[in-house]
């Protein structure tokens, strides 16, 4: 069997940086425990696989299509970074047609469309509650030691946790903390969490126009120790600045050491749309 796979970069318009994401084109229907195996012999943080919905349809004139997202370890219920390799690989290497496509997907259907040189992502919008720090405190003393904490939410709909450090300090902060995620599995006793955010308010302003917020993703439970780009946890991230900075429309930038920005904007309609570029950098067939 032969099946077209690609390595793309996303949330970067620059090779070897953002998120690489795997993506598989299925022409037909693959053996379910060969999606598992194929996302682990590609150990990137995930693989996407793109199928048709039905037996006429074509990668390059169809617009709804079955998509699903693999870890190195598991599926995953959503993933933004391999949605957009996913949508760039129908849009720019199979010149699909259409101006919208349509995933059918774990957390629903989820549009991508084409806007300038950004695949905009529209994509579920996640609230954060407050938590209460006792519960967490262990993990957050793991994860950044003696920095000041000024705010802690939980997200249950993504079991993400957000920690948002003090906003004395700089990006460098963030970008040079050591972070050893793989001691978060035994500091996290509630079970409720499968992902760590760390987040910080960003120096943008109304005549300098930086970025509104930085951030870093961490999600050991799924195998993934840091993840470089990550759009579903944006999807929190993009609720939360919201309500923080009373701004619908925002600049982030995820600061890992491959580094990644997302354009977001927040809908009418309770959900978020999310942009990023793309960079394709491998082009092949697995064959088995």
């Amino acid at each position: 069997m032969d099946i077209p796979v690609f390595t793309v970069d996303a949330f970067t318009n620059r090779p070897f940086a953002g998120n690489p994401a795997a993506v598989c084109l299925l022409e037909n229907d693959l053996d379910e425990e060969l999606h598992q195996k194929i996302a682990t012999e590609m150990n990137l943080s995930e693989t996407a696989f793109i199928r048709k919905l039905q037996p006429g349809d074509d990668f390059t004139k169809s617009s709804c299509f079955g998509l699903r997202w693999f870890t190195p370890a598991n599926e995953i219920p959503l993933c933004g970074h391999a949605t957009l390799a996913s949508a760039a690989v129908l849009f720019h290497i199979q010149k699909n047609t259409n101006s919208v496509l349509t995933f059918m997907t774990m957390s629903g259907e989820l549009k991508a469309r084409q806007v300038g040189d950004h695949i905009v992502l529209d994509l579920p919008l996640y609230l954060a509650y407050p938590q209460v720090l006792q519960e967490v405190e262990a993990l957050i003393k793991v994860a950044v030691a003696d920095m000041v904490v000024q705010d802690v939410r939980y997200s249950p709909d993504t079991k993400n946790l957000l920690v948002r450090l003090s906003d004395t300090y700089e990006r460098s902060v963030l970008e040079e903390l050591q972070v050893s995620a793989q001691h978060f599995l035994s500091a996290e006793k509630t079970g409720k969490v499968k992902g760590l955010i760390l987040t910080l308010k960003g120096k943008s302003s109304g005549k300098q126009k930086g970025h509104d917020f930085y951030s870093r993703y961490f999600a050991p439970w799924y195998g993934v120790l840091e993840d470089p780009v990550t759009g579903s946890a944006h999807a929190v991230l993009s609720s939360y600045w919201s309500e923080q900075l009373g701004k619908k429309e925002m600049l982030a930038f995820q600061c890992s050491r491959r580094g990644g920005e997302l354009k977001i904007s927040l809908r009418n309609d309770g959900r978020v749309d999310i942009a990023g570029q793309t960079a394709v950098v491998l082009k092949g067939n697995l064959t088995f």
